[in-house]
């Protein structure tokens, strides 16, 4: 499971880019620093771990379930 820390998140959208699985988009609520976070779609995503790669930001934390 991809847990994600919105307040860590600049919206650069390198991993909704890199999402194999098209999990990741921008979502409606603004962080505390005035962007849109991402968000992940958990029926989607295979917590494959390429968000946590390219992420400049660790935002993301990959839990094994």
């Amino acid at each position: 499971m991809v847990h994600i820390n919105s307040e860590k998140c600049k919206a650069c959208g390198y991993c909704v880019k890199a999402c194999p699985k098209g999990a990741l988009a921008f979502g409606e609520n603004v962080n505390g620093k005035g962007y849109h976070a991402v968000t992940v779609d958990e029926e989607k995503c295979v917590s494959c771990g390429t968000c946590y790669t390219v992420c400049p930001d660790t935002v993301f934390t990959i839990e094994e379930g």
